[in-house]
């Protein structure tokens, strides 16, 4: 037996590649199927179930196309209904795979087909469980994103997912491994761990959701408390999961189109495009086509294109280094964007040699900055969340993150100025873009973010530890 965690860092999320006596089982598997498909092959073993814990709400799975590849069943848990073939599982149902079992834990609370999978090894004992969205390492799963679906309150799903944790999870043996489906940086838990693997035992003793003594009424509150709204293509992507979705080699063949220097222009103005620009922050900010919006494909590139561009259909044009088309369209398929209508041939410096028009950044370094502000008198908005805000932050700046600039734009004066930050530049180089391509251009984005801010004179505020602020 061979238990494989396959992570990917943009997304935070763990797939599970399983292997035994010639037979596999893929776990949550991303969009792009291809190197599981190799990996099938260069072990010489037969694809012989796909298990979905859950319907993802923030990436598009693999299993549709997996499935269809392969002739694998698609396993789902209890109450799930699908918009193509698939078996949805009872609970305690077992699946045989090679000389071990996987066993389906019926576990709803972050959504109503959630399922904890258990696997029991070659010798009968239970060895591990894939959790997916339920147990996380220092946290559990948001109970809120399935409230639409089934028409029940955030404190109903909490209740329901308190009685799954310690009826199916809690109930096993403190040396089972826990193979959760994300961590840190992923929107579907609030609290969690950079670890991405522990044990039961850990968990009890580490997991503020799993105290013992905890009240039902205690963890409607703990769990619930401090959620912020969910992206707006979670929906989306719950959709396509359900429902089904294009191939994923059909969505990139369209995004490996090249579109020439001479045509960008009519192509952009045709199809409504958004022009989105994924090379990193410092060279967007010397130079970039106008109306251009920044989110650089080295950082959490899929998830921000998810949260601010929200709608997966939106047509998309790219703008990207040499050799880095292929990765940002597989980046945008995961996270549902299938309207990739092509990239620019030759990237920016074929725009800019043509002599066509360009865009800048008003950037300064963090001394310029030091020297240039005063309390009282400038404006600084700090985009970073509202934890890392609370944490330290420059005297009187002004907390506006990121994640809601669609809503805080409204209320800008074009005629005041002012500064703008985040923690390294990454972010901040996103919104302003998107302030410029809306006409805003008043504000002078700071170099390095807070991280080189706070090593100069600028006055800042008491630091606070997060882990106290997350409390």
């Amino acid at each position: 037996m061979k238990i494989e965690q396959i992570y990917t860092g943009c997304l935070a999320q763990g797939a599970y590649y399983i292997t035994s006596n010639g037979e596999a089982a893929i776990i949550d598997p991303l969009r792009e199927i291809q190197p599981y498909l190799d990996r099938l092959n260069r072990d010489q073993v037969k694809l012989k179930y796909i298990f979905e814990t859950h319907f993802h709400a923030d990436f598009v799975s693999g299993h549709v196309d997996l499935s269809k590849e392969t002739g694998a069943p698609i396993i789902y848990g209890p109450n799930a209904e699908c918009g193509f073939d698939c078996v949805s599982a009872t609970d305690g149902q077992e699946f045989k795979l090679g000389n071990i079992t996987i066993k389906a834990l019926h576990t709803p609370g972050h959504t109503m087909e959630s399922t904890t999978y258990l696997l029991i090894d070659e010798s009968g004992k239970d060895y591990a469980i894939f959790s997916g969205d339920t147990l996380f390492i220092g946290d559990v799963g948001r109970p809120d994103l399935a409230q639409k679906a089934t028409s029940m309150t955030q404190e109903q799903l909490a209740a329901i997912l308190f009685n799954s944790l310690r009826t199916k999870i809690m109930t096993l043996a403190d040396d089972v491994i826990v193979y959760p489906a994300h961590g840190a940086g992923s929107a579907c838990g609030k609290n969690m761990s950079k670890e991405t693997v522990s044990t039961i035992g850990n968990q009890k003793a580490t997991n503020y959701a799993l105290r013992a003594n905890m009240t039902e009424a205690e963890f409607i509150t703990e769990v619930t408390d401090g959620l912020l709204p969910p992206p707006a293509y979670f929906s989306m992507n719950v959709a396509m999961n359900k429902s089904g979705y294009e191939s994923f080699e059909s969505v990139l063949d369209n995004g490996m189109k090249t579109i020439k220097v001479d045509e960008f222009e009519a192509v952009v103005e045709e199809t409504g495009a958004l022009i989105l620009d994924t090379r990193n922050n410092g060279d967007f900010s010397k130079g970039f086509i106008p109306q251009s919006v920044n989110i650089g494909i080295n950082g959490d590139f899929a998830p921000w294109v998810g949260t601010l561009i929200a709608d997966v259909k939106q047509p998309i044009v790219l703008v990207t280094e040499k050799g880095l088309e292929e990765e940002a369209v597989t980046r945008l398929s995961r996270v549902g964007f299938d309207s990739i209508i092509g990239h620019l041939e030759g990237g920016f410096d074929a725009w800019k040699n043509a002599g066509y028009e360009i865009d800048t950044v008003n950037r300064i370094t963090p001394d310029q900055f030091a020297s240039e502000f005063k309390v009282e008198e400038n404006k600084v908005i700090d985009i970073r969340k509202e934890t890392e805000y609370s944490a330290e932050h420059i005297e009187d700046a002004y907390n506006k993150p990121l994640a809601y600039i669609n809503d805080w734009v409204k209320d800008i004066d074009p005629k005041e100025h002012f500064y703008l930050h985040c923690a390294g530049g990454y972010r901040s180089m996103i919104a302003a873009s998107i302030l410029q391509a809306r006409g805003f251009r008043n504000f002078t984005e700071v170099e390095g973010g807070f991280n080189a801010i706070a090593k100069t004179t600028i006055p800042k505020s008491d630091f606070v530890c997060q882990s106290k602020v997350l409390k």
